[in-house]
């Protein structure tokens, strides 16, 4: 990335396998769940100063929080600017479950029930303010939406606001909560649900995605100010890009031009060739048309088999915005712990596709190194970031 380095200093997270780093790498390696990724006993008290601040947070911006408390936790004492500490969370739907909820309660008790607090918590952006302004972070503080590719659009801007000057440090990340009747039945009309409700990433029996909830966040500081503090420095922001379909509002490109397009502009601004690329997060949702597309891009891109690939939906599910977020937050744990997590759910690569190489069945040891973290969503967006260990 040109300008200056970009190094993570914390990391928080919050899914259905594991709320925290070390729980969530756990459950990443262990045997994968089925049905719906919802967290049953999620207790957001500990992010707000009493529980009416909590009632009034729809459920993507106590992910959020919560998530964020625990980076910044880990991170340590900042001595940026409060002006040049930033914010950018991204999210695909934002707070639905609080307008479906306000919707129901019109409906049946009347416009005057419907709650002043409507407003803030359906906000696309109410998880970034609810951030800045627990923490007094008065830079930039923005929102990305980008269906499934919001939280590593958000990671790749936020690195950009400390690559190009404009920012110290940023919190960035992505989170989701998505289950409201209305957006299941959407997604299950559609034909995107898995019906067996088991997540198989690049598998021949793949029939769909296992919706999930959940946040991840980074915290990202300018390379040289997180070494003069005395930070621990978990890994690094190489390079991003985001690029385009522009073919179809939800199935990919033919052969994945997008996303191949994506991932060797995200080489280029890390200065690093297909060569470097030791492991790929892939996007991986378990539906026939985009798993097709990614791995016939990872191949041309890459050839076969390739780097080191795994689909982290297998175990966490996919949480639309939130997903790319999760998937960094895994990347960078696993050059911490020196494994990859295994594709859960996968027994046997689609006989269509080219053959690349999907960690299956244990955590494969590795040798951190240059990695790519692949997002793709509806609407034809792109996103990739290249991730280096510290």
């Amino acid at each position: 990335m040109q300008g200056r380095r970009v190094a993570v200093t914390g990391l928080g997270v919050v899914a259905q396998c594991g709320v925290g780093r070390e729980a969530f790498f756990e459950g990443l390696c262990a045997p994968a769940p089925e049905g719906p990724r919802i967290l049953e006993d999620f207790d957001p008290a500990s992010a707000f100063e009493n529980p009416k601040e909590a009632r009034r947070a729809d459920r993507f911006t106590q992910f959020a929080l919560t998530a964020a408390d625990e980076a910044l936790a880990q991170a340590g004492e900042l001595d940026a600017d409060p002006a040049r500490r930033g914010t950018f969370v991204g999210t695909g739907v934002g707070g639905i479950q609080t307008l479906e909820d306000q919707i129901t309660t019109r409906i049946e008790k009347g416009e005057r029930r419907v709650s002043p607090f409507l407003v803030p918590m359906i906000m696309a952006n109410a998880a970034p303010a609810a951030i800045s302004m627990k923490y007094g972070w008065q830079g930039p503080c923005e929102n990305t939406v980008t269906a499934c590719a919001a939280g590593t659009h958000a990671i790749g801007n936020a690195a950009r606001m400390i690559a190009d000057g404009r920012c110290d440090a940023v919190i960035a990340g992505g989170s989701e909560a998505p289950f409201t009747p209305t957006a299941v039945a959407g997604f299950r009309n559609m034909t995107a649900l898995s019906n067996s409700g088991v997540s198989r990433p690049f598998d021949v029996d793949r029939d769909g995605f296992v919706m999930a909830e959940g946040a991840g966040i980074l915290v990202l500081e300018e390379w040289d100010r997180a070494v003069a503090r005395g930070a621990t420095i978990l890994g690094e922001i190489l390079g991003s890009a985001s690029t385009a379909d522009a073919h179809h509002i939800t199935a990919p490109a033919p052969g994945g031009t997008g996303a191949i397009n994506c991932m060797q502009l995200a080489m280029e601004d890390a200065g690093i060739s297909a060569s470097d690329v030791v492991h790929i997060n892939a996007h991986g949702t378990s539906t026939d048309k985009n798993d097709a597309a990614e791995a016939a891009a990872v191949a041309k891109v890459f050839g076969t088999p390739g780097p080191a690939i795994t689909s982290t939906k297998g175990v966490t599910g996919h949480a639309l915005g939130g997903a790319g977020a999760l998937e960094a937050v895994a990347v960078i744990l696993a050059m911490q712990k020196g494994v990859i997590p295994p594709t859960a759910g996968h027994n046997a690569l689609d006989p269509e596709m080219p053959e690349i190489d999907v960690v299956t069945g244990e955590p494969r040891p590795w040798t951190p190194g240059a990695t790519l973290s692949n997002s793709f969503g509806f609407g034809g967006h792109n996103g990739t970031l290249v991730l280096g260990p510290a």
